[in-house]
């Protein structure tokens, strides 16, 4: 890399933050990565798809978990309009009808938990390069570590938060549900003031996850009409 041309060791003068122990070696992979294709864009969209990849079991039963949840919305529904302001019978019935039907309404937090310190080292490993000062994608954009000039990006990201919303189950709790709707459009907000190349890699992070949950969605969807039948 640019940083370790300079001096011996110049390589860990990088402030990659307590989460080091993660972005150092992603950031070593996305070097390699720039080595093949000479170019830090696709460096990027290369080094999210190895990530996707390598957690793909962890995300899948996520997303197996949540889309068993969201089938049982219509229910969840009846349960709230029979047990009315009663929340202990209503938790009571939840709990059992999960019980019923073997899910646990907390299978799809675990492996989006464990991912969380790879995605925090990748956040460091990106906003931290040097290398990505003046480093042009495509088009418009002609240096990755400044925000997309013309917020394409940032509305792409928006736009795949509100998607991956639609697909996940919708929360009991209404004051839940109204923080669901408006947190993709506050995360989305921030996104105008990051590195393209941070951008980037969350952009193409969501549109891979959209197709994996769509297609997991539909899958049990698929099943459960079939049992039914």
């Amino acid at each position: 890399s640019i940083i370790s041309k300079l001096a011996d060791g110049m390589e860990y003068a990088k402030d990659f933050g307590i989460f080091y122990i993660f972005a150092s070696p992603l950031f070593w992979l996305l070097v390699k990565l720039h080595a093949l294709v000479s170019n830090w864009g696709w460096a990027i969209v290369l080094l999210t798809l190895l990530i996707k990849a390598a957690f793909f079991p962890l995300t899948a039963a996520s997303y197996r978990s949540m889309a068993k949840m969201k089938a049982l919305a219509p229910r969840l529904e009846r349960l709230k309009e029979q047990f009315g302001d009663d929340r202990m019978k209503l938790q009571q019935a939840m709990m059992e009808m999960y019980k019923t039907e073997k899910i646990n309404p907390l299978g799809g937090c675990l492996p989006i938990l464990i991912q969380i310190p790879v995605f925090i080292g990748l956040y460091w490993a990106l906003l931290a390069s040097v290398e990505l000062r003046q480093a042009p994608w495509v088009m418009w954009i002609n240096d990755l570590s400044r925000p997309d000039p013309f917020y394409v990006l940032p509305v792409l990201m928006a736009v795949s938060m509100f998607i991956q919303t639609s697909l996940n189950p919708p929360p009991t709790d209404p004051v839940q549900a109204k923080m669901m709707k408006i947190m993709p459009l506050a995360f989305s907000a921030m996104f105008f003031f990051f590195p393209a190349g941070l951008v980037l890699y969350y952009v193409v992070n969501n549109m891979l996850s959209i197709a994996q949950q769509y297609f997991i969605n539909k899958k049990i969807a698929d099943a459960q009409k079939l049992a039914r039948a």
